[in-house]
C-alpha cells in the first residue's frame, strides 16, 4: 500500500474515497480511530492508502478533480 492523500477534511477524503470507488481503484483510510478520538477538532490527519500499482492512476484521479496531493 502506498500513501495517497494525507487530509483532517473528512469531507476531502469521502470525496476522494467516491472517485477512487467509480474508477475501480481499492482504497484504504488509516488514522480513523485517531482522527476520532480527538474530538473532531482536526488536529490528526488520515491517510488515504492504495495499492502500488494502482497509484498513479489513482493520482491522476486526484489532480484531475483539483484535490490537492501534497507532494
Amino acid at each position: 500500500m502506498k500513501e495517497l492523500l494525507r487530509s483532517t477534511d473528512p469531507t476531502v477524503m469521502a470525496f476522494a474515497s467516491a472517485l477512487l470507488q467509480g474508477e475501480d481503484i481499492d482504497c484504504f483510510q488509516m488514522d480513523v480511530n485517531m482522527s476520532i478520538l480527538e474530538g473532531g477538532i482536526g488536529i490528526f490527519p488520515r491517510r488515504m492508502m492504495v495499492r502500488a500499482e494502482d497509484y498513479d492512476r489513482a493520482a491522476r484521479v486526484m489532480r484531475d478533480n483539483g484535490i490537492p496531493l501534497g507532494k
